[in-house]
C-alpha cells in the first residue's frame, strides 16, 4: 500500500518554487528560462509553466532578450516593479520625511513636510505619503504598505503608539485614522528598532544573527536582535536605554513627564555638548563637538575615553544580560565617533565585565531609520505578493 497522498503539496511546491524563482530574479537580474531552471533545479517544461504563470499575474515582465548559439534568442525575465510598491517614512519632531520604492528595493519618489506650527499629525503623514507617492508616479492604490519609523514606545499588540517623549500630539487612535486615511496597510515601527534592521540588511551587522544596537543621538536608544529578529518586549518598551539607573544621575520618579532618565542625562546629546565643552570643542550640536574632537588627533583623545566610559556603562549593562557577539553604535555621535569611539567602548566594556563582544560603529549610508522602514515594509509586502502566486 502506498504512502498517503498529502492534499495540497501540488499546489504548495509551485509556491514555493514560484517564491524560490521571483526571489532569484530579484538578486541575480534578469534570467531565462533555462537559468530559472538550472538554478531552482526544475525541468525545463516547469521552469516555463512558472514563468507563464507569473507572467500571467504580472509579477514577472520580459525585458530583452540573451544572443545564443544555434536557434533563436532567449527571452530574459525579471520581476515587474510595478506589480506593487512600499513607502517608508520617518516621524520626527520636526519633519515627516517619506521614500516611495517598487517592489524590487529601487527607491522612486520622495517627499518632506514640516511638522511645525501643525497639531494635526495625521494630516502632515498623509500628505507626504501622498507627494512621495506621486513623485513615483505610483498610484496610491498600488502601495501595499506603510511603514512609519517614529521615537517612542509601540505597542506590539495593537500596533500603536504608546508613548513617545518629544513627539507630544502623537497619540493612541493614530494608526487607525491613518489606515482609514490612508486605505493601505499602515505600520508603526520604533526608529532605533528599524535602524538594527537597516544594519542587519546592509550594515555592520549583515550575516550577524545575534547582536544589539546603541543609539546614542539626540536620545538614548537600543535595539536587540536576537536569532534574527528583534526582540520589542511585551509592551514595546524593550530598548529603551534612556531610562537605565546608572551612577552619577539622578532617577527620575515619573518618566511620563518628560523628565530624563538617568543614563539619557549621563550620555546624550546634551551630556555629550556640556563635556565636549570641558575639552575644549565646541559644535552646532553634539555630533560635530565629536568630529572635532576626532579631527584634533591625540588631543581629542581625553574627550573620546570619557565618552567612552559613559556609553560603556550602558552597553556593559546590556551585555552582561544578553552576551552578544557584536555591538554597533549609531545615531549621530555613534556615527561621528566612529572606530575610535567604538573602539574605546569595546576596551572599557571589557574592562569592567566578563564579557567583550565587539563594538563597531554604524556602516549604514543615508538615514538608517528611513532605510529600515523600507525595509520592513518590502519584506511584508513581498511575502504578501510572492506567497499568493498561485490560485
Amino acid at each position: 500500500m502506498g504512502s498517503p497522498r498529502l492534499p495540497g503539496t501540488p499546489r504548495l511546491l509551485r509556491a514555493l518554487n514560484d517564491r524560490a524563482a521571483l526571489e532569484l530574479l530579484l538578486t541575480r537580474g534578469p534570467l531565462t528560462r533555462a537559468q530559472l531552471g538550472e538554478l531552482t533545479g526544475l525541468s525545463k517544461v516547469t521552469a516555463s509553466q512558472l514563468v507563464e504563470r507569473l507572467e500571467e499575474r504580472g509579477l514577472v515582465t520580459r525585458v530583452g532578450e540573451q544572443a545564443g548559439g544555434r536557434g533563436p534568442n532567449a527571452q530574459l525575465y525579471a520581476v515587474t516593479p510595478s506589480s506593487a510598491y512600499v513607502i517608508g517614512a520617518v516621524v520626527e519632531a520636526d519633519r515627516v520625511v517619506a521614500t516611495c520604492a517598487d517592489i524590487t528595493g529601487n527607491v522612486i519618489g520622495g517627499a518632506e513636510l514640516s511638522t511645525k506650527d501643525t497639531d494635526e499629525p495625521v494630516k502632515v503623514v498623509h500628505s507626504a505619503v501622498v507627494q512621495a507617492a506621486d513623485s513615483a508616479n505610483a498610484d496610491l492604490s498600488a502601495v501595499r504598505r506603510v511603514v512609519l519609523g517614529t521615537p517612542g514606545l509601540v505597542d506590539p499588540s495593537t500596533g500603536d503608539i504608546t508613548f513617545a517623549w518629544n513627539l507630544p500630539r502623537w497619540h493612541r487612535g493614530l494608526l487607525a485614522a491613518l489606515r482609514e486615511d490612508l486605505s493601505t496597510t499602515v505600520v508603526f515601527g520604533n526608529d532605533v528598532n528599524l535602524a538594527a534592521v537597516a544594519e542587519a540588511h546592509e550594515g555592520a551587522a549583515k550575516g550577524v544573527d545575534d547582536f544589539v544596537l546603541i543609539w546614542a543621538g539626540g536620545g538614548m536608544g537600543l535595539a536587540v536582535m536576537l536569532g534574527g529578529r528583534l526582540h520589542e518586549g511585551s509592551t514595546g518598551a524593550a530598548g529603551e536605554i534612556g531610562y537605565l539607573p546608572v551612577p552619577g544621575a539622578p532617577i527620575p520618579r515619573d518618566t511620563y513627564r518628560r523628565s530624563k532618565g538617568a543614563f539619557q542625562q549621563v550620555a546624550g546629546a546634551d551630556a555629550v555638548r556640556a563635556v565636549a565643552r570641558e575639552h575644549g570643542f565646541r559644535g552646532s550640536n553634539a555630533a560635530e563637538a565629536v568630529k572635532a574632537a576626532i579631527a584634533a588627533g591625540t588631543r581629542g583623545g581625553p574627550l573620546l575615553d570619557e565618552l567612552a566610559r559613559r556609553l560603556a556603562l550602558g552597553v556593559a549593562s546590556t551585555c552582561v544580560v544578553l552576551d552578544p557577539p557584536l555591538v554597533v553604535l549609531a545615531g549621530e555621535v555613534g556615527q561621528a565617533g566612529g572606530t575610535a569611539l567604538a573602539e574605546r567602548v569595546q576596551h572599557e566594556v571589557a574592562a569592567i565585565t566578563l564579557v567583550s563582544p565587539r563594538v563597531v560603529a554604524t556602516e549604514v549610508s543615508g538615514d538608517p531609520v528611513l532605510t529600515g522602514a523600507l525595509r520592513t515594509a518590502l519584506n511584508a509586502v513581498r511575502d504578501e505578493v510572492f506567497g499568493s502566486t498561485v490560485g
